[in-house]
């Protein structure tokens, strides 16, 4: 894995882990973010050899995301439910993009609770 790719990797992972009340685990090979307590994911990392794929539920900017040629709906029946992955080489990443796309999933999948928590913040 390149240099560039590892570097974006930890970008995705530290904007998730940025999030209150998460964690990391490694499930299937991905990087996955999650939320406690109960445990459930709003940011898959993937790496593979020249890109860096990420999954996100995007309730809201779902119909636009996937038409952008490097997005797409998530694999597995997971698209049908808001999910979309993005497959990013290491050149002009649009960082505004998917750190909006990163906080759309979390709250989607946070505690109510926790939402509150971040827009007090």
């Amino acid at each position: 894995m390149s240099k560039a790719i590892e570097t974006l990797v930890k970008k995705l992972r530290d904007l998730g882990l940025s999030y209150p009340d998460t964690f990391e685990d490694h499930p299937w090979g991905e990087t996955a973010i999650k939320i406690r307590p109960q445990g459930k994911v709003f940011l898959f990392i993937g790496t593979h050899d020249d890109h860096v794929s990420f999954s996100v539920k995007l309730p809201s900017s779902r119909d636009m995301a996937v038409d952008i040629p490097w997005a797409e709906p998530t694999h597995y029946g997971m698209g049908k439910h808001g999910w979309v992955t993005g497959h990013l080489k290491s050149k002009n990443v649009p960082m505004d993009l998917i750190r909006a796309w990163v906080d759309e999933s979390f709250r989607a999948i946070a505690p109510k609770k926790l939402v509150k928590q971040l827009d007090a913040r």
